[in-house]
């Protein structure tokens, strides 16, 4: 995160700067619990990554962040091999705090030639889905990672869609979403993505999780990417907002003016004084809204 700057970068936070004491006063008089505009979590991946839960509540409560994404494997510990006692004190101990679970980062995919893995990927989302319904999770993200060498292409698109469909039910059937990740090396073309909803009949109980990503500016460009999916986006991650070569303010504007109720996470790398990063990820955050 604090990485010498770019000419270009440097100049762009100087236009970003002015307001960042602006929407630190208006903050410092109504917090962001009741503060309009887009809700905003982090991903646990990996700034927050050696955290446990209280950690994480503290802490992104000190941010004033709204929400976390709790990716698995990390600290937190938040995974489906809790028992339901665990469930029951991970889901009360985030309802007391200022601090929602806004979703389950999973490394569930669907791409895989051989039908058998694919089936367990399918199964292990049904018991995620199902931990999400314990603890009062909204969503599970799962995602493709890929495209199989000498598999036809359309062939993998539709065997993601038809998997994603049947997860879909089953997380509709428990109150939840699946969030599809736009991940992975030729997965992430937005127009494949398309395809892969697709062939699994836009279920309502699969949303999209816009990733960020630069392949998001090829393929017609930001607007036309945003575009196909827009209508299904549920959830956002978002990397640096000072370095990194994205239309930042694009995003956040196109999914103000789709009154967006999902999180955006900041998905950010580690840091010695994470807390500090966070807050000003949060400041940059709200200060592009302002614009």
């Amino acid at each position: 995160m604090l990485l010498p700057m770019r000419r270009r970068d440097l100049l762009s936070s100087l236009v970003v700067l002015p307001a960042l004491g602006r929407v630190e006063r208006l903050e410092n008089v109504q917090g962001t619990a009741n503060r309009p505009g887009l809700k905003l979590g982090a991903v646990t991946y990996n700034i927050a990554k050696d955290w446990d839960v209280p950690t994480l509540i503290a802490n992104l409560a000190d941010a004033r962040f709204d929400a976390v994404e709790l990716r698995t494997t990390h600290r937190h510990g938040v995974e489906i091999s809790l028992s339901p006692a665990a469930r029951v004190d991970v889901r009360r101990r985030f309802d007391d705090s200022p601090i929602r679970i806004g979703g389950l980062g999973t490394t569930c995919e669907y791409h895989s030639p051989d039908l058998a893995v694919v089936r367990k990927n399918v199964d292990e989302t049904k018991a995620w889905v199902q931990l999400a319904h314990d603890i009062g999770s909204p969503s599970v993200k799962v995602r493709p990672n890929g495209l199989p060498k000498d598999v036809p292409e359309e062939k993998t698109l539709e065997q993601i869609g038809t998997a994603l469909a049947e997860c879909g039910a089953f997380a509709r059937e428990h109150g939840v979403t699946v969030e599809l990740e736009v991940h992975g090396e030729g997965s992430s073309r937005l127009p494949r993505i398309r395809k892969i909803l697709d062939y699994g009949g836009n279920h309502p109980g699969v949303r999209v999780c816009w990733n960020s990503n630069p392949t998001d500016l090829l393929d017609g460009g930001f607007d036309a990417n945003f575009a196909l999916v827009r209508d299904q986006i549920g959830q956002v991650h978002m990397r640096d907002l000072f370095v990194e070569d994205y239309p930042w303010r694009r995003l956040l504007t196109s999914l103000a003016a789709m009154s967006f109720e999902g999180y955006c996470f900041a998905e950010i790398p580690e840091s010695p004084d994470p807390v500090r990063v966070l807050k000003y990820f949060r400041a940059v955050f709200r200060a592009y809204q302002d614009f």
